[in-house]
């Protein structure tokens, strides 16, 4: 199961992390996803998804259907 959330298109971010002697070693630095159900108005039932938190926020302010619509993701692959 890929690390990204459906919704906002969070991905892991490689980084370097530095020591003290300032050696650089890679890194990722993962999202906070989720596993959430969330209500669908126009399917009538949960869909559960594994969102990242920032989406979950967003969510609390809109519809899972609205905010879809705002940014061009069809919610029937979902």
């Amino acid at each position: 199961m890929a690390r990204v959330c459906p919704l906002t298109g969070k991905r892991p971010n490689v980084a370097n992390k530095v020591s003290h002697s300032n050696i650089k070693t890679k890194k990722r630095q993962l999202p906070n996803l989720q596993t959430k159900r969330i209500w669908s108005e126009s399917q009538g039932r949960f869909i559960k998804l594994r969102v990242s938190t920032s989406a979950l926020r967003t969510l609390r302010r809109m519809t899972l259907e609205d905010y879809a619509r705002k940014n061009g993701i069809d919610l029937s692959k979902l």
